[in-house]
């Protein structure tokens, strides 16, 4: 049985990349939009890709949540500086009792959305896409777009494979969205952290691309041993042991990767607040707890919330 209602809750570069896939798949989506709600009422959504570019001229967009209907599943594709406003957003299409489908990077995410709606209405997800909203209403996916689907567990342990997780899976691939279901979401979480925790934060301290990074010695250097001490993290905060070779893997995919800016240096190009607490300060608190000693990802958290603060300062002043 196919899920075919769908709310989309932050139409961005994920948002609106996944939502207008499931859109020209056949699903009856919404689309929670801000600053171009107006304009997507009017143009609707563009999506460039790499798969293949294609338009939805006409879409269902809201600017207030309230206005939602209840939906079967509610993706939530919002950046996590703006969770606090899931207690408002979330309840209007989730009323009737939907799933909730957290497709947000870090630790502490899905915890988030189950304090609203029970930890046993919610699946997480970690996206592996390059993609980019460029403009009103325009998305640009430049390479990949693969979705980890896995149960929460308000306990930590490994949820399992679901006949839900395959319904979710069926109608993502239907929509040519590639899935892989995990069993185990938080490890998968600590994976996604791997590639992340470097990546992301470098890119906006040494305001890089990927292809500069990894093609670099000594930066290539600094990104391995950043991945080194998030595998460290994950087996000593919450025991699960990833692989050294999954290094590998990551920087493989990496050298592979069509020259990319990642979101947190595209937010802190643009100006706005980075994902820090997610990705970095959560992880660093949950190591320090655990008496590891993670220095180059404490520098790297220092470093992104000095940036930040600085840049949201002016900007407000």
């Amino acid at each position: 049985m196919n899920f075919t209602t769908w709310a989309v809750i932050g139409t961005g570069a994920l948002g609106g990349y996944y939502g207008a896939r499931l859109q020209q798949a056949g699903a009856d989506v919404h689309f929670l939009l801000n600053s171009d709600c107006d304009h997507v009422r009017r143009h609707g959504l563009r999506i460039e890709s790499v798969n293949g570019d294609f338009e939805l001229p006409q879409v269902n967009a809201y600017q207030n949540a309230d206005d939602l209907p209840a939906c079967d599943v509610t993706v939530v594709a919002l950046k996590a500086t703006h969770n606090h406003l899931l207690p408002k957003l979330l309840p209007p299409p989730t009323r009737d009792g939907g799933l909730v489908v957290v497709l947000q990077n870090g630790l502490g995410v899905d915890e988030a959305a189950a304090e609203i709606v029970g930890p046993d209405k919610v699946v997480g997800g970690l996206c592996f896409i390059c993609s980019n909203k460029v403009r009103p209403g325009h998305i640009h996916h430049l390479d990949y777009g693969r979705i980890t689907l896995g149960e929460y567990t308000a306990d930590q342990q490994p949820g399992g494979l679901t006949d839900r997780l395959a319904r979710l899976q069926a109608d993502f691939e239907r929509a040519a969205i590639p899935i892989a279901l995990t069993p185990d979401l938080l490890e998968a979480r600590w994976k996604k952290l791997v590639w992340n925790i470097p990546f992301n934060g470098l890119s906006v301290v040494l305001n890089a691309s990927t292809v500069e990074m990894i093609t670099r010695p000594p930066t290539r250097a600094i990104s391995v041993a950043l991945m080194e001490e998030t595998l460290a993290a994950a087996a000593a905060v919450h025991n699960r042991h990833i692989p050294p070779t999954f290094i590998d893997d990551m920087v493989s995919a990496t050298e592979q990767m069509k020259p990319y800016q990642p979101s947190m240096k595209l937010d802190f190009d643009a100006g706005r607040s980075l994902e820090i607490e997610a990705i970095y300060g959560q992880p660093l608190r949950l190591a320090q707890q655990a008496k590891l000693d993670v220095p180059r990802l404490e520098m790297l958290y220092h470093q992104l919330k000095f940036l930040n603060d600085r840049q949201m300062t002016r900007k407000n002043s």
